[in-house]
Order: structure tokens, then C-alpha cells, then sequence
């Protein structure tokens, strides 16, 4: 187990792509949520990971991360995410000796550019960037689990203009319901 701290910004302009040490593409499918936690599967180019994340405590949460099979990830996504998956381009941008993340989402959250940094606690000194916009780290309306509840209760792409437009109370994190193939919805 590891204790993951975060802060997560929006992205104010592209400059961060100069300093861009590497990209990969990822599948992300939210698998469960309750109390808080959640479990993810994520799949890149070559590799997977079964994701355990706890309630969070302010800017952290406890994480159990295992790699599985590509194959395994692909099948829990048909099967048990189908509909719930998150597309991104993933971003790695050194900056003031940290390593911060710049997700670029793909598919209907296409325009929705976040980048986040880990941190080793809570109040660790950082230097923004100056491409860092404003931070969303304690916003429940950029969490992913919000993102794809919101565009599945809307039936369409999600503009970072409606997420920005919706009240951040509006959104309180309820279960995602996920289909398993040949299935209704089950909560």
C-alpha cells in the first residue's frame, strides 16, 4: 500500500508541451465506488493495472496498485465498464525537480486538459508552473468518476465549459452504475 497525495489544476495554454518528456494513451474503467473508494482499471499500450483506491483525507488516499494481463484489463472493461471508460493521452512534464502529469482527455471529454502532480504529503512545498490554471483538487467536478456519471446521465460529450458551468454541489459523488454484457444496468 502507498499513500497517494495529489493536486490537480486545469491547464491555462499549451507551453507545457515543450517541456513534454514523454506521452502514452490510456483506457481508464471505473469498475466500483462506494464509501469514498473506488476500483479502476487502467490499460496502456503495453501494460494493465487493477487500481484500489480509499476514501480520500483531504489532498490524499491510501492506493493498492497490482499489474494484471492486458488481456484481463481488456476483458473487465467489455464486461464490466462497458460505457464507463475514460480515454486520455497521458503527459509527463518536468517541472521545479517534479514530475507532473498532463492528462489530454479523448472522446466525449475531448477539449478537458487537467494536469496533476504527486506530492509527499500534504503540505509539500510546489512550484506552479506558469501553464497551471486554476487548482481543482478538491473539486468534485473534475474527478473522473463525476465525469463519466455526468456524461452518461446526458447522453453527449461533456464541453470543459458544462463541467465549468455546473454548480460544484451539484455534483456529490453518487454510485456509477455499471452494464455487464447481456445485462441491465445494475447499481
Amino acid at each position: 500500500m502507498r499513500y497517494e497525495v495529489e493536486r490537480k489544476f486545469l491547464v491555462a495554454h499549451d507551453g507545457w508541451l515543450t517541456a513534454a518528456t514523454g506521452r502514452r494513451r490510456l483506457r481508464d474503467g471505473l469498475i466500483s465506488q462506494s464509501n469514498g473508494g473506488k476500483v479502476r482499471v487502467r490499460l496502456d499500450e503495453t501494460r494493465a493495472w487493477l487500481t484500489v483506491k480509499g476514501p480520500r483525507q483531504g489532498l490524499g488516499r491510501c492506493e493498492f496498485e497490482y499489474e494484471i494481463p492486458p488481456a484481463d484489463a481488456e476483458a473487465m472493461m467489455a464486461t464490466i465498464c462497458e460505457g464507463n471508460l475514460i480515454e486520455k493521452i497521458r503527459y509527463g512534464v518536468p517541472h521545479a525537480g517534479r514530475l507532473w502529469e498532463v492528462d489530454v482527455f479523448q472522446g466525449d471529454l475531448v477539449g478537458l486538459i487537467l494536469a496533476e502532480v504527486e506530492l509527499e504529503r500534504a503540505d509539500a512545498p510546489l512550484v506552479l508552473p506558469d501553464w497551471a490554471g486554476p487548482e481543482v483538487s478538491g473539486d468534485p467536478r473534475f474527478r473522473q468518476s463525476t465525469l463519466l456519471r455526468l456524461r452518461a446521465e446526458t447522453g453527449r460529450a461533456l464541453t470543459l465549459d458544462a463541467v465549468l458551468g455546473l454548480a460544484a454541489e451539484a455534483c456529490p459523488v453518487r454510485p456509477l452504475r455499471a452494464r455487464r454484457a447481456g445485462g441491465p444496468s445494475a447499481a
